[in-house]
């Protein structure tokens, strides 16, 4: 089907809206309308045999149907199917066949717009392919971090020589922002429309390392706690099948835990060195001689009330009378 079988351009055509996307020329697409307007606009255009207009509503203006809620290009195509569906939507199948700008409004009950045929500018052929080429190796690394393009669509962006078609089958497959997509629909200097695409693909691609090497690490960190835990509870199994008290670890941890409470108050060479034997400790097989002594350090040590001062002065008169009641005879050490 040819733009040129329907008449010269400007043309006043019928207007229907797309709230969501960008339809671009090559396109067969599949159009669900579900407002009056849109069916009105369909159905003149096939009862005149004439081609439509797919307009796609600003940013922030979706639902709405008024003309300065339509950005003014679109694409003019034709309506190839047209089915009523039981829920009392409507769906349309539309071919585009070339971009176009809409000049004015002219009617409103159905809405039609003056229309013209964007014709894109010449180009310098040598230029212009060296160009392709680096809109082609952008595409390959995009390709590669994100998933976006299927082999056989990079195949055809490979193979294809219509610059203005390249452009917009990358377009249509990319995650643009409708005023991006706009901006780059809108454009008729092809080169211009090449080197913009550039900028947002090389955007896109150092977004997309962004997200896969943040991927990347959270799934390591999850992989390292899983493995952590799967260690741990096959160590709790093996400690069971021997008859090791498991009740070991508790009393680790509770060694830990009075020994971080004491941290801060405490030397920082009495620290280390505690911290030293709770670590040996916690290696020992817990039946070993060395075990049961270092056990008995560390409950000494961590009873001293590290940073606890008595308030009470202390006289040597007190000390004696202290020691002679708690201790009986001992002269000599006591003299000491």
């Amino acid at each position: 089907m040819k733009l040129s079988n329907y008449g010269e351009f400007p043309a006043d055509l019928p207007v229907i809206a797309e709230d969501e996307l960008f339809l671009y020329p090559f396109m067969i697409s599949p159009l669900f309308l579900s407002d009056e307007k849109n069916i009105n606009a369909a159905t003149k255009a096939i009862e005149d045999n004439s081609l439509v207009i797919v307009c796609t509503t600003k940013a922030g203006k979706e639902g709405e149907r008024e003309y300065d809620s339509l950005y003014d290009a679109g694409v003019v195509g034709s309506i190839m199917r047209k089915v009523a569906l039981p829920d009392g939507r409507v769906k349309v199948l539309f071919q585009g066949l070339a971009r176009a700008k809409s000049i004015n409004e002219v009617s409103t009950e159905p809405l039609i717009a003056h229309v013209d045929i964007m014709e894109p500018t010449e180009v310098h052929t040598l230029k212009i392919d060296a160009i392709l080429e680096v809109v082609r190796e952008k595409v390959r690394t995009l390709s590669a971090v994100s998933g976006y393009f299927p082999p056989d669509l990079l195949r055809t962006i490979e193979e294809n020589h219509d610059h203005n078609r390249v452009i917009d089958l990358i377009c249509s497959t990319v995650k643009l922002k409708k005023e991006q997509a706009y901006a780059l629909f809108v454009e008729q200097d092809t080169e211009k429309r090449f080197l913009d695409l550039i900028d947002y693909l090389i955007d896109e691609i150092e977004a997309n390392k962004l997200q896969k090497e943040i991927r990347t690490k959270v799934h390591t960190h999850i992989e390292k706690v899983n493995k952590e835990y799967f260690l741990k509870e096959q160590l709790k199994q093996i400690q069971k099948e021997l008859g090791t008290d498991t009740s070991r670890d508790e009393e680790i941890e509770e060694y830990r835990a009075k020994l971080e409470s004491k941290k801060k108050k405490m030397n920082a060479d009495a620290y280390k060195e505690v911290n030293k034997q709770l670590e040996r400790f916690a290696r020992m097989h817990p039946d070993s001689s060395d075990a049961s002594m270092t056990q008995t350090y560390l409950d000494w040590v961590l009873d001293i009330p590290f940073g606890n001062l008595s308030k009470k002065s202390l006289h040597i008169d007190n000390v004696k009378a202290q020691l002679d009641k708690d201790h009986f005879s001992l002269e000599k050490p006591k003299n000491v």
